[in-house]
C-alpha cells in the first residue's frame, strides 16, 4: 500500500506536466481518466522537436494507464499530403510507440460546420469580406484596442446565407471568412474576432476531395476535436499558451456536461546548428540544398534514422533535457553524446581505412593467408567474434605512416620503431615507394611472427597500434562524413537569409575507402564503430556491389 511519503517521492521524479496529470487523477478530474493525443499537421516530415511531444503524449498515457491517439490536423488542403501521413506513422512506430486509434480533424468537418452554424444563429459569428491586410490593421496592438469590422453587425439571416454560399463554393478563395464575434478590445489579441473558417476551393483535400469548400482554422478545430474525442490532457508547446483562453472559450460555448479537456504547455525543443521550422526545412528540400527530407544532416526523424541514430538514443536525449516552462537552446553535443552512449555497447567494432596506402610485409610468407579471430565488441560479452583474414599485403591509413617523423610521432616510420597492427603482429617499416609526384604509394615493413595478438608474445608493449584491412579480401566503400548543417550556433536568431548560413562543409564524401571483409554483406541500418574514426550506419544507398556508410557521430565530442 502506498504511503503519502511514497506518493510525494514519486511526484519528485515526475516532470511538471506529469505532476499536473497526477494531481488531476487524484482529484478525479474527468472521472480520473487520462487520454492524450499527438496531433501533427501532415504538411511535412516530423523532426526531433516533434519527438519530444511524442515522448510526452505517449509516455503520459503509458505511465497513468491511459490512452494516446494519433490525430492528423488536416484542416489545410493547400499544404497537406498523404505522403506526410504515411511518414508520420512510420516515425512514431520507429520511436517505439503505438497509438490506440487514428483520427483526423477531417473526421469532424461536419460537426465543426454544424457548430459554426450554431454560433451564427446565436449571434456569435459573422461573415467578413475584408482583405487580410484590412483585418490586420483593425486588430490593434497589445496596448491599443482594435476596431470593429464594418460587417460585424450583419443580421443572422444574412450571415447564414453567406456562410451557406461560401460552403457551396460560390465565392473565390480569400474573398470571405467567418469570424467569431467576441471582443475587439480584449487584452488577449486572439479574442479579437478570430477567424473560424476560410474558403479553399483550388486544392482538393487528401481525404475528402472536393466535398468541402470551407475549412476550419486551427484555433476553432483543435479544442473541439479534443472534446469530440474525449481528450483529457491536451499538451502543446509554449507558443499555444496564449491560445489557451480561446481554446476554453470555444468549448464553453457548446459543451453541456462537466467534462472538459485541459490544455497545458511545455517548452519546445531547439537544438544548436539547425532549424526546427518545417517551412525552412521544406525550402532546403525543394531548393536541393539537402538531399531530401531524410538527408542525414536534417533534424527530421527520418534523417536522424538514416544517419544512424537509434530510437533509444533520441528518447534518452529527450529524457535528459526534460520538460520545463522556459524556452532553451540545447547543445547538439548532448544529442551526439546520447548516440555514443547507446551505440557503444551495441555497435560491432571493425576496421575501415578511409585514405588507404598499401603496406607490404616483406618477410611474411607469400601466398599465405591466416584467419584472425576478432572480438565484435569488448563492451558486450554477447557480441561474439568474427574472422578477419590477414595476409602479406594490407591497407593502412596514409596518415599512419611518415617517411620522416619527429620524436612525437609514434606510428609507422622507418628507423626501427615498432608498431602493432590491430589484433595481429608487431611490424617495423623499412622503406616506401612513391609515384612521380612524390606521394607514397606503398610502404614496406617486416613483422615479428612471435608477437601475434592473443599469444604469449602478443603481450609485448608498443607505443602505437594502427588499423589495417587485408588487400585481397577487403571491400571498397563510400564514406559520408557529416558535420553541422549550419555554420552558426543559432541560425534562427540571425538576420538575413537563413540559407546563407549553411555550412559548406556539412558533408564530405570519401570514395575508395576500404573496409574489412565482414562488412561485405552489410544491410541498410546496420551499425558499426569504425575503430578510431566514429560510429557509422549503413546507408540506404547501399546495394549489391556498392557499400555506403554514414558517420553518425565521432568517437568523442
Amino acid at each position: 500500500m502506498s504511503t503519502k511519503t511514497d506518493v510525494k517521492e514519486e511526484k519528485k521524479n515526475l516532470n511538471f506536466i506529469e505532476q499536473i496529470v497526477m494531481g488531476d487523477v487524484e482529484k478525479g478530474l474527468n472521472g480520473g481518466r487520462v487520454q492524450t493525443r499527438f496531433p501533427p499537421e501532415p504538411n511535412g516530415y516530423l523532426h526531433i522537436g516533434h519527438a519530444k511531444a511524442i515522448c510526452l503524449d505517449f509516455g503520459i498515457a503509458e505511465r497513468f494507464g491511459g490512452t494516446c491517439n494519433l490525430r492528423f490536423d488536416d484542416t489545410n488542403p493547400v499544404k497537406e499530403d498523404v505522403e506526410y501521413v504515411d511518414s508520420i506513422q512510420e516515425d512514431i512506430k520507429w520511436l517505439g510507440y503505438q497509438w490506440e486509434n487514428i483520427y483526423y480533424a477531417s473526421d469532424y468537418f461536419q460537426q465543426l460546420h454544424d457548430l459554426a452554424i450554431r454560433f451564427i444563429k446565436e449571434g456569435k459569428a459573422y461573415v467578413d469580406e475584408q482583405s487580410a491586410e484590412e483585418i490586420a490593421k483593425q486588430k490593434g496592438t497589445p496596448t491599443t484596442p482594435g476596431t470593429n469590422s464594418p460587417y460585424r453587425d450583419r443580421s443572422i439571416e444574412e450571415n447564414l446565407d453567406l456562410f451557406e454560399r461560401m460552403s457551396k463554393g460560390e465565392f473565390p478563395d480569400g474573398s470571405m471568412i467567418l469570424r467569431a464575434k467576441i471582443d475587439m478590445a480584449h487584452p488577449n489579441m486572439h479574442f479579437r474576432d478570430p477567424i473560424m473558417y476560410r474558403i479553399i476551393t483550388t486544392h482538393p483535400h487528401h481525404r475528402t476531395g472536393n466535398q468541402w469548400k470551407v475549412y476550419p482554422m486551427y484555433d476553432f478545430a483543435h479544442g473541439q476535436s479534443d472534446y469530440f474525442e474525449g481528450v483529457t490532457h491536451s499538451l502543446c508547446t509554449l507558443e499555444f499558451e496564449v491560445h489557451r483562453p480561446l481554446y476554453d472559450y470555444y468549448i464553453d460555448q457548446f459543451a453541456t456536461d462537466e467534462y472538459r479537456p485541459k490544455q497545458r504547455e511545455f517548452n519546445r525543443l531547439n537544438i544548436t546548428y539547425t532549424v526546427m521550422s518545417k517551412r525552412k526545412m521544406l525550402q532546403l528540400v525543394q531548393e536541393g540544398l539537402v538531399r531530401g527530407w531524410d538527408d542525414p544532416r536534417m533534424p527530421t526523424i527520418c534523417g536522424l534514422r538514416r544517419r544512424g541514430y537509434t530510437p533509444e538514443s533520441i528518447r534518452s536525449f529527450i529524457n535528459k533535457i526534460g520538460y520545463t516552462k522556459y524556452e532553451a537552446l540545447n547543445d547538439v553535443s548532448l544529442l551526439e553524446a546520447a548516440a555514443r552512449e547507446d551505440l557503444k555497447p551495441r555497435a560491432t567494432r571493425v576496421c575501415a581505412i578511409l585514405d588507404p596506402i598499401k603496406l607490404v610485409i616483406t618477410n611474411y610468407p607469400e601466398g599465405t593467408t591466416e584467419d584472425l579471430v576478432m572480438e565484435n565488441n569488448p563492451d558486450n560479452e554477447t557480441a561474439g567474434t568474427r574472422i578477419v583474414p590477414f595476409g602479406r599485403e594490407v591497407y593502412i591509413e596514409r596518415g599512419d605512416f611518415r617517411e620522416e617523423a619527429d620524436k612525437d610521432f609514434y606510428r609507422l616510420s622507418p628507423g626501427g620503431r615498432e608498431v602493432r597492427l590491430k589484433g595481429a603482429y608487431i611490424i617495423q617499416a623499412t622503406g616506401c615507394e612513391k609515384d612521380a609526384e612524390g606521394n607514397v604509394t606503398t610502404v614496406y615493413a617486416t613483422y615479428d611472427p612471435n608477437t601475434k595478438s592473443g599469444t604469449e608474445g602478443g603481450n609485448k608493449k608498443v607505443k602505437s597500434t594502427i588499423n589495417w584491412v587485408d588487400v585481397d579480401s577487403s571491400v571498397e566503400a563510400e564514406i559520408r562524413l557529416y558535420d553541422r548543417l549550419f555554420a552558426v550556433e543559432n541560425p534562427s536568431a540571425e538576420e538575413g537569409d537563413f540559407r546563407d548560413l549553411l555550412n559548406p562543409d556539412s558533408m564530405k564524401v570519401i570514395t575508395g575507402a576500404r573496409v574489412e571483409k565482414s562488412l561485405a554483406d552489410a544491410k541498410p541500418g546496420d551499425k558499426y564503430q569504425f575503430l578510431k574514426i566514429g560510429y557509422f550506419n549503413t546507408d540506404l544507398d547501399t546495394k549489391d556491389g556498392k557499400l555506403v556508410f554514414n558517420r553518425t557521430v565521432s568517437l568523442k565530442g
